[in-house]
């Protein structure tokens, strides 16, 4: 149910389509710079997804960089097929 939570916001569900575009991880700063939302707006966002097992955030001293948990997202595409 977490997932389906963080799914029903727009914006998160852009940030995720960003996050698997990328094979690596991305940094904060990246996505704020292409996306029209406040540094805050974007921390709730993410801590969303996180809260959601949907991205992992590793921290590195005030920057953070963001992957996306494939494994996750597959689980719930492959729960999703079984209904």
């Amino acid at each position: 149910m977490a997932i389906l939570k963080a799914l029903g916001d727009p914006r998160r569900m852009e940030i995720l389509e960003r996050l698997s575009a990328c094979e690596g991880c991305v940094a904060c700063t990246d996505l704020r710079e292409c996306l029209p939302i406040s540094a805050a707006t974007l921390s709730h966002h993410v801590k969303e997804l996180e809260t959601a097992g949907l991205i992992q955030i590793a921290r590195e001293g005030k920057f953070a960089r963001l992957t996306l948990r494939r494994d996750v997202w597959l689980a719930f595409l492959a729960g999703l097929q079984r209904l």
